[in-house]
């Protein structure tokens, strides 16, 4: 299927047939799901620790392609109190990659009304560059408050001053554009950094945990309000896991961990039944975990509209 740019009933000069943000109600706390548009990658990426045949199977019973699929890119702003809060910021726009789908997280945060002036709080998950990017595109640094507090765990970026590549498998270029993106972020951001070691509430009910795995400093946020729960696991949890918790995704640093953390996050998402957000699952990417066997599966929520 290919993208669509012209649709009868679309307003002029969109090249998208449905808005790119979704919203849910936490008990008092708001929270907007925002697509930054998808990144086309290898299969292999989605299980390079196992035979081609088995994920070869995966891919046909997901009716996908096996060579190449849309790595989904999702983005959260919290409305907590009187704090604004962005979970992650996006791919940005880095010209060497030729990612043109990408990197659409400031264009459509302006379309959902969302002003970058009115962010108080930023909270990464990590840094890779689909998370920081769109923090070093041309003029939002100047758009945002002169108290914005970024909040990331010390572990995360002390690892980016000599980062670890060597359990990663990743499509050439990609390390380098991967550091580069951190180096240019500490740069500019440096003196806005609030680190936390392994846990901090950022706004009454919006709390960020350091989990490891993907990045030594890969943290998850929870939301909790009035009984209700939801998880943004960053790149904790991908389409794949579900089924294959063990199986490694090639963006991972220590593969090995983050599946434990993979597998751990699973069991306790289905034991709670909390809502469950992720950055790289289909948008909008709101749904919960349950059971299945000896496996997971993904029970995504019926669209609200």
């Amino acid at each position: 299927m290919q993208p669509v740019t012209a649709f009868k009933g679309v307003p002029a000069g969109s090249t998208e047939l449905v808005p790119s943000r979704y919203a849910v109600k936490i008990g008092e706390i708001d929270v907007v799901i925002v697509s930054d548009g998808v990144l086309p990658l290898p299969t292999e990426m989605l299980g390079h620790n196992v035979d081609v045949g088995a994920r070869s199977a995966w891919f046909d019973e997901m009716f996908l392609p096996r060579d190449q699929f849309d790595w989904a890119l999702n983005q959260v702003l919290v409305r907590s109190g009187a704090q604004t809060i962005l979970i992650d910021a996006g791919l940005g726009l880095d010209p060497d990659l030729n990612l043109p789908r990408a990197g659409q997280m400031v264009r459509r945060l302006a379309d959902a009304g969302i002003d970058l002036a009115a962010v108080t709080d930023v909270v990464l998950t990590h840094m890779h560059m689909d998370h920081v990017g769109g923090l070093l595109v041309d003029g939002v640094r100047e758009k945002l408050r002169p108290d914005l507090r970024i909040h990331v765990a010390a572990a995360e970026a002390a690892f980016w001053d000599a980062p670890d590549f060597s359990h990663v498998h990743m499509p050439p270029g990609f390390p380098d554009a991967l550091s580069a993106a951190a180096r240019r972020f500490l740069a500019q951001y440096q003196t806005r950094l609030q680190l936390f070691d392994q846990r901090r509430e950022v706004a009454p009910g919006v709390v960020v945990e350091r989990t490891g795995g993907h990045t030594p400093g890969h943290s998850v946020v929870r939301v909790a309000s009035g009984g209700d729960r939801l998880t943004f696991a960053g790149d904790a949890i991908f389409a794949v896991g579900f089924e294959h918790p063990d199986w490694h995704n090639g963006f991972e640093h220590d593969p090995g961990e983050a599946a434990r953390v993979r597998r751990r996050l699973l069991q306790e998402l289905a034991a709670s039944g909390d809502y469950l957000v992720a950055t790289h699952l289909p948008f909008p990417s709101v749904g919960r975990v349950a059971v299945d066997g000896d496996r997971f599966r993904w029970a995504p929520v019926f669209w609200d509209y």
